[in-house]
């Protein structure tokens, strides 16, 4: 007997099944895109007649922009601040066509001088190359096979008839008023385009605040994103025009300079049109290079002249790819290579030359939209030179893909710009996260097989590569992994992190919670074991473990490594019902931790932060700058309870730093009493106290998500009097080097900064030193922070 049958569903149910189902693509959406991306491309081809002035007038507008600025913050009425710029522009443009239509005069009245030098250079290379040589019986064999095959087979026939008469009908010539209107003709389109253009680029730096909101509201409603995209796209945009501007000019006058002194003529002509051309790009550069080589090769009877001029572009070129375009661009490309080659190929196609000049501005002006526009989130995925995956993503997909040797090697350049244990902590243990989080989902047992023996393989390599000098005393430690193989890889990390501390360690297969495992152990000797855990709610296994090792070892002490714990474990009040001694969450946090358990003095004079080798001199020149001083107190807290708003956190302080005391300057925000005195200022604190005393003495930021995870603050007493988890500080430095002091932000809760909020910080901290000792900051900011690596391409500054 048949059941009932299923509920039918909804076109708009299928459509949101479709979208949700993991993995899934939805068909109507990817139909939809494709249609619009369609209409879009005929359009841009179709309206390339209106649409390529305005992107040449934009484009000249992000260039004249910055002077007419200038102009106008001097009083100028814009008005007039364009029509002066441009009207320089124009003249400019006017005295360099006159002088190259002088140049061209001169080379086309002398051209014909070079025709005997031409044809004497061509009758000779003719006659080296018909002469008899290497090659002369396989050019023979070639034309005999080549007359075989090409030529019909001769026959005794007939007379050939006689070939046909060529008739030839000569038009009437063409009256001068005629010529005269074919040129016009000709020109009319080019001088129309340009008016056009001319007309743009004045209405585009007139309405510009207009045209900006226009831009911003088709953008979206999302105010800051759209703002952030219209700055960054014409930030950038308008210095890849000055940069490119400047190496232009450092190609082409040398050019110019160096024909001239070896006798080309026209070195004028030739330096310009090198310096013009290599606005276009790739072609540009190589039909530049033609016009003086030719030259060369009529005027000179010799060879010298042609050798002397390659070797001259030769040389410009790999000084000012290699040299000069990094100096001026930096190291960052934001698009990357094949992008660029596809976008000059896509507009090319689309709008001829002029769109292959066009395709880098419009590129970059695309991939910032993506960027900040989620909906074109894509357009940064295909055009960006960045990484679309995070470095665990791939050395997790090269892992099991089974491309072991990639992994590796992604490893060790991560490791040259940073060290082993940060690399444990911030990429391998996320590696191992993302398996975990798979184990049961989306990963094959071909998969996990893969990863755990390229986990082998990947930390043996690492072993190898940065062996351990054991050379600190203290008991040994042994550590498990809790119940996986990826519990038993974390703990071979945590073993090689604390060996290469100075702490003798060791690694364990997995363990299992029964009393004949814990039987067998050989932990004779062994003072601390860690337990590693990738389970999100580890703490019966836990229990029961520990529970064994201790009726065992009762001496034992034991640090739970919970790297995926929840909350409520990471509390003290946890630790008596998991019988551990410490639970951590971090690998950073478990080399400390457990440096601590095995050799307490040792490891606390390691984390101890020292003395700046300016010292003496740093305290000298804090007192006298007056930064001690009660007048500037307004001044400072003023600046924390701005520091407090802008990154939305609970307090904000302004800390001084001399030889034995931290000093609070400013302060924002609500402190306990504790830590207060009778005015409600911050009490001084002794300065080995201080997490400021990390910043003076290293002399750069300091973040901390959570200080109860860190070692070096977690137990300090007067630290948790102030009931905060989030430190970020940077220091007040004057130009001289010496540090101050810092400006900080703390939160209540554990929280991240994003590296541009760091730069924004670092900014204001700077505005601080430059207000109190008069110092001038550069446009009292500090760098916008970096930007995103770039791996090829046409270089674009960011």
């Amino acid at each position: 007997m048949l059941g009932p049958s299923p509920p039918q569903m909804t076109e708009p149910e299928i459509e949101a099944a479709g979208s949700n189902a993991e993995g899934s693509i939805n068909p109507v959406r990817l139909a939809a895109g494709l249609i619009s991306a369609s209409i879009i491309i005929l359009a841009l081809y179709y309206g390339r007649d209106i649409l390529i002035p305005l992107a040449v007038a934009s484009l000249i507008g992000f260039a004249l922009n910055p002077p007419i600025t200038w102009l106008t913050k001097r009083g100028l009425p814009r008005v007039l601040s364009i029509s002066l710029v441009m009207a320089v522009v124009l003249a400019l443009i006017s005295v360099f066509g006159i002088l190259l239509a002088t140049q061209i005069r001169s080379l086309a009245a002398e051209f014909p001088t070079y025709q005997s030098t031409i044809s004497k250079k061509l009758t000779d290379l003719r006659e080296e190359i018909g002469a008899p040589g290497v090659f002369a019986r396989l050019l023979q064999t070639v034309e005999r096979v080549r007359k075989e095959v090409t030529e019909p087979e001769q026959r005794p026939a007939e007379a050939a008839p006689p070939p046909p008469q060529k008739v030839e009908v000569v038009g009437q010539s063409a009256t001068p008023i005629e010529q005269a209107m074919l040129w016009l003709g000709r020109a009319a389109k080019p001088l129309a385009t340009a008016s056009i253009i001319l007309v743009f680029v004045f209405l585009v730096l007139l309405d510009r605040s207009d045209l900006r909101d226009r831009f911003l509201r088709l953008l979206g409603r999302d105010v800051h994103r759209s703002t952030d995209s219209m700055q960054e796209a014409g930030g950038r945009v308008s210095r890849y025009l000055l940069m490119q501007l400047l190496v232009n000019v450092s190609y082409g006058v040398p050019m110019g300079l160096g024909l001239w002194l070896i006798g080309v003529p026209g070195a004028l002509l030739w330096g310009t049109v090198a310096a013009v051309m290599r606005f276009v790009p790739y072609i540009g550069p190589l039909i530049s290079a033609v016009f003086p080589i030719v030259l060369a090769f009529a005027i000179d009877d010799g060879w010298s002249m042609v050798i002397w001029t390659v070797a001259l572009i030769v040389t410009l070129e790999i000084i000012s790819n290699n040299v000069v375009e990094p100096i001026l661009y930096g190291s960052s490309t934001g698009l990357s290579a094949i992008s660029l080659i596809a976008a000059a190929m896509f507009w090319t196609a689309i709008w001829g030359p002029m769109g292959l000049i066009l395709s880098t501005p419009i590129t970059v002006c695309l991939l910032v939209l993506g960027r900040n526009v989620p909906q074109l989130q894509f357009l940064d995925v295909l055009l960006g030179s960045t990484p679309v995956l995070d470095l665990p993503s791939r050395i997790y997909q090269r892992l099991i893909a089974g491309d072991v040797d990639e992994a590796i090697d992604i490893a060790q350049k991560e490791i040259a710009d940073g060290s082993v244990i940060a690399f444990y902590d911030e990429t391998a243990l996320q590696v191992l996260r993302q398996a975990s989080e798979q184990h049961l989902r989306r990963a094959t047992a071909e998969h996990r097989l893969r990863l755990a023996s390229g986990m082998d393989t990947l930390l043996e390599e690492l072993r190898l590569d940065h062996p351990a000098e054991l050379t600190a005393a203290g008991g040994r430690v042994v550590c498990l992994g809790g119940k996986w193989e990826i519990d038993a890889l974390a703990a071979e990390m945590v073993a090689h992190a604390l060996c290469l501390e100075g702490v003798a360690a060791k690694a364990l297969p997995a363990a299992t919670v029964n009393a004949h495992y814990v039987a067998n152990l050989e932990l004779e000797g062994t003072e601390t074991v860690c337990l590693s855990y990738f389970s999100e709610n580890p703490a019966m296994q836990a229990r029961h473990l520990a529970t064994r090792l201790r009726l065992r070892w009762p001496d034992l002490k034991i640090v739970i490594a919970a790297w995926n714990a929840p909350e409520e474990l990471l509390h003290d009040k946890a630790l008596p019902r998991l019988h551990a001694d410490a639970v951590v969450t971090s690998l950073q946090e478990a080399v400390s931790r457990i440096h601590r358990l095995v050799d307490p003095e040792e490891a606390l004079t390691a984390q101890q932060a020292g003395a700046p080798e300016n010292e003496t001199e740093r305290v000298d020149a804090l007192h006298k700058s007056g930064v001690l001083d009660s007048k500037h107190r307004e001044m400072f807290d003023a600046v924390s309870k701005r520091a407090a708003d802008v990154f939305d956190t609970a307090v904000a302080v302004i800390s001084a730093i001399d030889d034995e005391t931290e000093h609070f300057v400013g302060q924002s925000g609500k402190l306990p009493e504790s830590v207060t005195d009778e005015t409600g200022h911050v009490r001084p604190i002794p300065r080995e106290e201080a997490i400021c005393n990390y910043v003076v003495a290293n002399g750069t930021t300091l973040v901390v998500p959570d200080i109860e995870r860190d070692p070096r603050f977690a137990d300090n007493e007067l630290i948790r009097e102030w009931g905060v988890r989030f430190y970020a500080g940077t220091p007040l430095r004057t130009p001289d080097g010496l540090v101050f002091g810092a400006l900080c932000i703390l939160d209540e809760k554990p929280r991240s900064i994003e590296p541009h909020e760091m730069a924004l910080l670092e900014s204001m901290a700077a505005d601080i030193v430059s207000e109190v000792t008069g110092a001038e900051q550069s446009e009292g900011r500090a760098p916008a922070g970096p930007k995103a690596v770039a791996t090829g391409g046409q270089r674009v500054p960011e």
